[in-house]
């Protein structure tokens, strides 16, 4: 199933992705995830200062960070009805953050932004990362939608997250 993208960069920041791309992503990871459910998701293209107010009102953190996802519904709820679209939530990235991380990862800023889309993604969906065995599934799940999206020639070039190991290299 598609997700219903509404995507906002507001203040015309740098962003390295086109719209259509940031659609593809999340339709990958519905995809991957099985959600057979029309989804709304929103993405919000943000300042740091934005992203610091934001992680501190939600997430009582108050500083910048790359990426923040708010879960409104699950796709699997049982209130929603039959047919009935799920208002999955917002990711609200910081690309001014996300760049100068991908620096110190050595990954690109597009893949960066790619990985952290798919990253906020698997939150509205439940993902999380509270501890090593959590972190570990979910990273292996980033690698595996990122895999499959790299290889389908939808997104051309991407570079499997910083999670992998040198084996993987």
């Amino acid at each position: 199933m598609a997700a219903s993208l509404d995507f906002s960069n507001d203040e015309e920041l740098e962003f390295p992705l086109p719209e259509d791309e940031v659609g593809a992503l999340l339709d990958a990871v519905l995809s991957h995830e099985g959600v057979e459910r029309e989804c709304y998701v929103s993405v919000s293209v943000v300042s740091d200062e934005d992203i610091a107010a934001t992680n501190g009102e939600w997430r009582g953190v108050d500083a910048p960070t790359d990426v923040v996802s708010l879960e409104c519904e699950r796709p699997d709820d049982p209130d929603l009805a039959l047919g009935e679209p799920c208002e999955l939530g917002d990711i609200v990235l910081a690309p001014a953050y996300i760049e100068a991380q991908s620096a110190r990862f050595g990954t690109t800023f597009a893949d960066e932004v790619r990985l952290l889309l798919v990253h906020g993604a698997l939150h509205l969906l439940g993902h999380d990362h509270l501890d090593d065995e959590s972190a570990e599934a979910m990273e292996a799940l980033e690698d595996d939608i990122l895999r499959g999206v790299a290889t389908d020639g939808t997104l051309g070039h991407v570079v499997i997250t910083r999670h992998r190991t040198e084996d993987e290299a």
